[in-house]
């Protein structure tokens, strides 16, 4: 794997303060750079945390100059309790003031393959004419079974070396999942993971320190091209470590 840095904090709820520290702190030198802040963020209970930090600091940040999108998707309505963007919605969107159309969901419902190739356009139109696009940051989560975004052991997406945006086939779901592809996320500024919780434990470990199979565990994958890649942790998710 990429050198990375691996920080360990007591529980979720430092995680989330960390990673929205860091948001406020990456975005203040983006638009200070460039003008503009593109954030790619992950579903999940740590993030719905740091969700809610940042909608509270929002005098922090110049909201008109943040670009929000979405390392995955569920194929369900925006108001289906599983959907990334509702809970977006619903824990940071709503509650702060970023112009709608900074705003850059993936549609859930409706035609998985279809959905994929419209944000697919979306994403190089906002970043026009480069190679693939170039995130400042991008929060990503992990599951148990070694997933990150919709990046799921032993699936299709986890060849793709085109397309920025897939239609992920996951078996034992039964179901697709749209999500960034491998080459799409290597290319961001920052990766930060977001990892709490015991059941996260295994996984983690041998993600980090044991031989490298990323067809069973696809978080491996994950390796900047120049960028930095963080893991934000806590002691729960690092006892294996």
């Amino acid at each position: 794997m990429t050198d990375s840095s691996v920080s360990i904090f007591d529980d979720a709820e430092q995680v989330a303060q960390a990673a929205a520290d860091r948001f406020v702190e990456l975005a203040n030198s983006s638009i200070t750079s460039k003008n503009r802040f593109a954030a790619a963020l992950s579903g999940g209970s740590t993030p719905k945390q740091v969700h809610r930090l940042l909608a509270q600091s929002s005098r922090l940040v110049d909201w008109s100059k943040v670009h929000l999108f979405f390392g995955d998707e569920r194929t369900v309505p925006a108001d289906h309790p599983d959907s990334n963007f509702g809970m977006a919605q619903e824990t940071l969107l709503s509650e702060s003031p970023l112009p709608a159309d900074n705003v850059h969901q993936i549609k859930g419902d409706g035609d998985p393959a279809l959905n994929a190739a419209a944000y697919e356009r979306e994403l190089r139109a906002f970043f026009a004419g480069a190679e693939w696009p170039q995130f400042d940051l991008i929060f990503l989560g992990l599951g148990a079974d070694g997933h990150t975004a919709s990046l799921f052991p032993h699936t299709e997406a986890l060849a793709e070396r085109n397309d920025w945006v897939s239609a992920n086939w996951v078996e034992k779901l039964r179901t697709y999942r749209l999500t960034l592809t491998v080459p799409a996320i290597n290319q961001a500024r920052e990766i930060i993971f977001l990892v709490t919780g015991k059941e996260k434990a295994e996984a983690l470990a041998a993600i980090l320190q044991g031989p490298r199979n990323p067809q069973l565990l696809p978080a491996q994958l994950i390796s900047p091209a120049s960028g930095r890649l963080s893991w934000f942790v806590d002691k729960a998710a690092a006892e294996k470590l």
